[in-house]
């Protein structure tokens, strides 16, 4: 149902990274396993990650990279966070932003801060806010990780953020869990109690419950 409630007001959503950004600055950005031009060992490595990265951006000519929804990635692995002995976590159920840091996100639709936190982790969401949000009687939630700690500073539950509003930025490495920069965007069903963190990666196991409860944030990229 929150998909397709989604689907119908994606005209109205407010471009997440702003409105100086056209469909030309964007490019697929591929980080799946099974992907040719991938190198698996690479990429697990900060400046292996970078290189990939900014290469896409230059041979696509493009200002961000975008994808990732669903994609089954090695990129985890050098974390502990995402290791457990019944099965690893390393489905992606968001959708990633590749950009500079301090790129401006914009609120796409009218919310209220839900939570917000500084997961602090090799590899976790660094500093994190989460959006609550209502259409047509329906509640859900939007998460946006690995931005700047500046923009936790003046933030408190309940507060409003208007459609349209820049509230926070993509964070620099030292900030935003130690990752190339990027905006992890996911929408949430049911926060399960949690307040500033949420699975942005799931096992094989346990995809079929998050995915459901995670949908396709695709309907937010609307350039």
């Amino acid at each position: 149902m929150l998909s397709e409630l989604l689907a119908k007001y994606q005209s109205t959503f407010f471009p997440i990274l702003g409105s100086s950004f056209q469909r030309d600055d964007f490019c697929k950005i591929y980080l799946n396993v099974d992907y040719p031009e991938l190198d698996l060992e690479k990429i697990q490595t900060y400046d292996g990650l970078e290189k990939y990265i900014q290469g896409e951006l230059q041979k696509n000519q493009a200002r961000v990279g975008i994808g990732g929804y669903l994609e089954k990635r090695v990129l985890y692995q050098q974390s502990s966070n995402f290791k457990s002995t019944a099965e690893n976590r390393n489905i992606h159920l968001g959708l990633d932003w590749w950009s500079e840091a301090k790129t401006k996100i914009y609120a796409p639709l009218d919310g209220t801060v839900h939570s917000f936190k500084y997961n602090k982790p090799h590899l976790d969401y660094g500093a994190t806010i989460i959006l609550q949000h209502e259409l047509e009687g329906l509640v859900f939630y939007t998460l946006y990780g690995h931005l700047t700690l500046a923009s936790l500073n003046d933030l408190t539950v309940g507060m409003t953020i208007e459609k349209g509003t820049p509230f926070t930025a993509m964070g620099e490495r030292h900030e935003n869990g130690g990752w190339v920069s990027h905006l992890h965007f996911q929408i949430i069903k049911d926060m399960m109690g949690k307040k500033g963190d949420f699975p942005g990666v799931a096992s094989e196991l346990m995809l079929p419950q998050f995915s459901q409860n995670c949908p396709n944030p695709d309907v937010f990229y609307n350039y």
